[in-house]
């Protein structure tokens, strides 16, 4: 059983609603058309989802994940959007489709926290149709940079790592993308980086308020507890060093994306 490191605490999902298509999709946004069939594998609250179909309208989409409290939103969100998308409950190890269903099988910000990342390759490939794509993105955090120097950031990096770690994840999976495709059988494959960048007042406000959030009140933090990694006291220590980079007025952070498109 996969233990997601980040939970859903609405101070997670407030920055899952902040992806689109453009800000974590761009490498695959060229390749998308009307008509297209779309599988969005760990569709959080749907933003990405939405966007996809969109895009792809009047092509088949569905959005799944692994559980069922953002659905709900991720429905309202594509009602207001008038687009149609399927949202459901799954497992990305036993994907509850035929063989060749769709022609894009998209997921984002998921290969990092399973266990048998390539197995997951495998089945998003098997129901991809010929000439289909599999396209994945997953942060690296290991490559994450910021400035000011900071010395709650570099406990709460380290400390994230450990947590991810210890859930048999991969914290750093950005780097391990190409990898994991050739051990999944998968050969035709175009591999790309991009990245976030937080250094705008508002970005930092709304980046730094979010871990700040997810560093006391989330599923992150009672992992961190739980596994006597760390203790309440460091917990809010590193909260209030996500809030003082969040003021500074020189304030930048950076984060580096694995992608890949797999051609089927």
């Amino acid at each position: 059983m996969d233990t997601y490191t980040h939970g859903h605490a609405d101070a997670v999902l407030q920055s899952h609603r902040w992806r689109t298509v453009e800000n974590s999709a761009a490498y695959l946004a060229p390749r998308l058309r009307p008509g297209l069939d779309v599988l969005d594998v760990g569709c959080g609250p749907g933003t990405i989802t939405v966007d996809l179909a969109a895009r792809v309208a009047p092509g088949r989409v569905v959005g799944l994940d692994v559980s069922p409290a953002p659905l709900e939103e991720a429905r309202a969100l594509a009602g207001r959007a008038q687009v149609s998308v399927e949202f459901a409950v799954g497992d990305v190890y036993r994907l509850a489709a035929p063989d060749a269903s769709f022609d894009v099988v998209h997921a984002h910000q998921v290969l990092q926290h399973l266990t048998d990342p390539v197995a997951a390759l495998r089945e998003m490939a098997r129901v991809c149709r010929p000439g289909g794509l599999v396209a994945v993105r997953d942060v690296d955090y290991a490559a994450t940079t910021w400035f000011p120097a900071s010395a709650g950031l570099d406990r709460w990096l380290g400390l994230y790592r450990q947590v991810a770690r210890r859930n048999d994840a991969e914290p750093d999976a950005g780097r391990r993308l190409l990898s994991w495709a050739h051990a999944a059988g998968l050969r035709d494959v175009v591999a790309t980086t991009g990245a976030w960048c937080y250094a705008t007042p508002a970005e930092r406000e709304w980046w730094g308020r979010s871990w700040a959030g997810r560093a006391t009140a989330s599923a992150f933090a009672e992992q961190a507890v739980a596994y006597g990694l760390s203790s309440a006291a460091e917990l809010d220590d590193i909260a209030a060093a996500w809030l003082e980079w969040a003021a500074s007025d020189d304030g930048w952070l950076g984060m580096l994306h694995g992608e890949l498109l797999v051609r089927i």
